[in-house]
């Protein structure tokens, strides 16, 4: 992939993502974080996607216009922890301590920039609660999972392969507990069931109990955890 920019006010980052299947450019804006992205064909090159986006500048601004603001996470914003708002703030020593109401992050002294930091503190501990949960529910339906991995993904929570591998995006550690449990009971329910039949969401409920809070949850308000950027400026 290629990182580019549509010029103007602001500019509009761009992503060029080549693909031998592709046989024209396509343009698309994420519904999660707004990243808008152009495939084109291996052997185009780069300057006729860019003429293509600024072509469609008016309707790719619109379409942004309507999407929420990513928030950059750094000292003083305010970042959701198990759900909880959290302000982050400059502390002493050389660990991360969450607490109630704030984040404390070391480092401020130095100029650092605290989003990647965070990432990996939160990647870390929704790495302990998805396993914890996932290992709960597993004992209870009597199976076993091979792995347990995270990843930062745009188009799913969670996913369970056919060798019983597990997958789960870490900004579920965003999200109320109730939510992260939700997806890891569901994702462990497809150990035993492989598809979303009727007698899967049985397992989610035997595993789980009543999901509908948790799901609404999820389709109403998952969007909202894709808008804190970790990475600096």
């Amino acid at each position: 992939m290629a990182d580019h920019h549509l010029p103007g006010n602001p500019p509009v980052p761009l992503t060029l993502r080549r693909s031998a299947r592709a046989r024209r450019i396509s343009l698309r804006i994420s519904g999660l974080d707004g990243r808008v992205t152009l495939t084109l064909p291996s052997r185009v090159p780069d300057r006729e996607a860019l003429a293509f986006a600024r072509e469609k500048e008016s309707w790719i601004r619109e379409h942004l216009s309507k999407h929420p603001d990513s928030i950059a996470v750094d000292y003083g914003c305010v970042l959701p922890i198990d759900g909880r708002p959290r302000q982050v703030v400059a502390g002493p020593g050389r660990r991360v301590l969450l607490e109630a109401r704030s984040l404390i992050v070391p480092g401020a002294e130095k100029g650092a920039n605290p989003g990647r930091r965070i990432q990996r503190y939160l990647q870390e501990l929704a790495r302990d609660r998805l396993a914890g949960a996932s290992d709960g529910y597993a004992a209870v339906l009597g199976r076993s999972y091979s792995r347990i991995s995270l990843r930062d993904t745009r188009s799913r929570w969670g996913s369970c392969s056919s060798d019983g591998a597990l997958m789960y995006s870490w900004r579920l550690i965003l999200a109320p507990p109730e939510v992260l449990r939700y997806v890891a009971a569901h994702e462990v329910a497809h150990l035993a069931e492989m598809n979303h039949s009727p007698a899967f969401w049985a397992v989610v409920q035997q595993l789980y109990g009543n999901y509908d809070g948790a799901r609404d949850w999820l389709r109403r308000e998952g969007n909202h955890l894709h808008r804190f950027r970790f990475s600096a400026p």
